[in-house]
């Protein structure tokens, strides 16, 4: 199936529910349409999303047999994989790894501090501020952490609830 021509299918119908295209990706049958919106995305709304453009690729007859579609947001950890997925993650906190190269992989996690036209700069608690080329970035994503978690023995206190129970 040729993305580019998913792509121009897609896009209208996604843009009708007031979202953009995040992310189109193909892994062996599996078709994969990541949108995103300045809300969030609603539930009804993928559903929509999902009859209409399982309809248009149907009628589009793109020639390559059955498929699995899957669509949905990006998530919490979303995949940065395009210069503009990077800026609009810049000030959070990332995981990146490397190509292969003569030290061979290299993880990061840290800080997204700034975007430029070939490189992302890195804060890592452990290396410092790193420049990385968009060349030799193998994968990334945002990091979404959880708040601290509660101390053992304790169960956390609702809001407005005493230690005492009422007699």
């Amino acid at each position: 199936m040729k993305l580019e021509r998913v792509t121009e299918l897609v896009t209208p119908l996604v843009r009708d529910q007031g979202l953009e295209i995040y992310d189109i990706e193909q892994s062996g049958p599996t078709l994969r349409i990541r949108v995103t919106g300045p809300d969030g995305v609603p539930m009804g709304v993928i559903e929509r999303i999902t009859r209409s453009v399982s309809f248009a690729l149907d009628e589009a007859d793109l020639g390559s047999g059955s498929y699995i579609l899957e669509v949905s947001s990006p998530g919490l950890e979303r995949p940065l994989k395009r210069p503009e997925h990077f800026a609009g993650a810049v000030g959070e906190k990332i995981t990146l790894k490397t190509v292969p190269g003569p030290e061979g992989r290299i993880r990061y996690r840290g800080v997204l501090r700034s975007v430029a036209e070939s490189s992302v700069l890195v804060e890592d608690p452990d290396r410092g501020e790193v420049s990385v080329p968009y060349d030799q970035i193998d994968s990334a994503r945002t990091v979404f952490e959880w708040g601290p978690k509660p101390k053992p023995g304790r169960s956390p206190r609702r809001k407005g609830s005493s230690r005492k129970a009422a007699r």
